[in-house]
């Protein structure tokens, strides 16, 4: 089963992207942290092929946690940065390379990205 560590502190997205996610690819587990202190922990234990984290939280930005990510042993191709910016800003402040993609949460074009990451990471999973 693929996990999916899901980092953003508005309730509401998480608990609709967690449903699409587990009705639309039943192989991929996602787990919710709502609190971007506590997901450092979540991190460091590892584990996960996929972590989708929003950019901006209170408290620690999705910028300093890919960083610990990736301090951490984890592939920043395995990392996505979400927000609600536009997609040129969130260019400007994660340069293709520093991560696996950088999508506005809001753009239905850039819900095809997410598909696309999702469906792969189901093959990987052993499913179709």
């Amino acid at each position: 089963m693929g996990r999916i560590l899901l980092i953003d502190d508005d309730r509401g997205f998480t608990n609709f992207l967690s449903g699409y996610i587990r009705d639309t690819y039943p192989l991929l587990h996602v787990d919710i942290c709502n609190n971007p202190v506590v997901a450092l922990q979540h991190i460091k234990s590892g584990g996960y092929d996929l972590l989708l984290v929003d950019l901006e939280m209170p408290s620690l930005d999705g910028l300093k946690l890919l960083n610990f990510a990736i301090q951490t042993g984890m592939d920043k191709n395995r990392v996505v940065i979400l927000s609600g910016r536009d997609a040129n800003v969130l260019h400007e402040l994660c340069p293709m390379g520093s991560c696996l993609a950088v999508l506005n949460k809001f753009e239905a074009r850039q819900k095809a990205v997410l598909d696309m990451i999702f469906s792969s990471l189901q093959k990987k999973s052993g499913g179709t």
